[in-house]
């Protein structure tokens, strides 16, 4: 998010130069966001980082599916549903890691599984959207830590729901 607000105030050149990252000036947005990934979040790391790449990659696919194609000339609505997506992939990637770690638990059954994730995926959306609506024009000049308030205030939101959803399947068993 930082380097978004970076980019859109400063210039994508002047962004990247102070991640030492000159080289990717120019290159198509997939390119440059998969540099920021491997500077930010590198291979081997911590599952934190390994959410936050998974993110990424997650993020990266949808870009131009949400008219994000050209970074030099993001809008702050551009600005804005990037952050929507990769915030929405990391919490949906952190409650899946709650599912593999048995601090959640989810349906047995595919269609009901699947099923939880679409309306969590909604409601992770809406979420996030909403969060960021509170914010307003101020999206640009968010600190890191706020950005992660706003997210750990989702991801809390979710995991109450898909905990919630998960007694209520065990109870049915």
């Amino acid at each position: 998010m930082n380097f978004l607000a970076d980019a859109a105030n400063r210039g994508v050149r002047e962004a990247l130069r102070s991640l030492n990252l000159d080289a990717l000036a120019g290159r198509p947005i997939e390119e440059v966001f998969i540099g920021l990934m491997e500077h930010i979040c590198p291979q081997g790391g911590s599952v934190d980082e390994g959410i936050a790449r998974d993110a990424f990659i997650e993020t990266i696919a949808e870009l131009a599916e949400h008219g994000v194609t050209d970074l030099d000339s993001l809008t702050a609505d551009q600005v804005q549903t990037v952050f929507e997506l990769y915030a929405t992939h990391a919490i949906e990637a952190r409650l899946c890691n709650d599912v593999g770690t048995k601090a959640i638990t989810m349906p047995a059954n595919a269609a009901e599984a699947q099923s939880v994730q679409d309306q969590l995926h909604d409601f992770i959306q809406r979420g996030v959207a909403d969060a960021l609506a509170g914010v307003g024009e101020a999206l640009r000049d968010l600190s890191p830590d706020r950005t992660q308030a706003l997210v750990d205030n989702v991801y809390q939101s979710a995991f109450e729901i898909l905990q919630t959803m998960g007694e209520g399947e065990a109870a049915r068993r």
